[in-house]
């Protein structure tokens, strides 16, 4: 990270019926929607929802942290 700056860590919530992974990126790509300049993410939880002994979806909670604009 450059000197002089200041950044921002947001803590995302990610899901998918498929994986983990897909949990992430569906997190970073909404994010990325709104958020300009998106550095580093960071997973820092993972869990599953489970219905009647099943998982139905993966959520990945996810830090980014993106730089403020000068």
């Amino acid at each position: 990270m450059a000197s002089n700056s200041v950044y921002r860590v947001t803590d995302l919530v990610g899901t998918s019926k498929v994986s983990w992974e897909d949990a992430v990126k569906n997190a970073v790509q909404t994010a990325g929607k709104t958020l300009r300049d998106l550095r580093v993410g960071e997973v820092s939880r993972l869990d599953v929802t489970i219905e009647k002994g099943k998982v139905t979806a993966y959520r990945a909670r996810v830090n980014v942290s993106f730089k403020y604009q000068k």
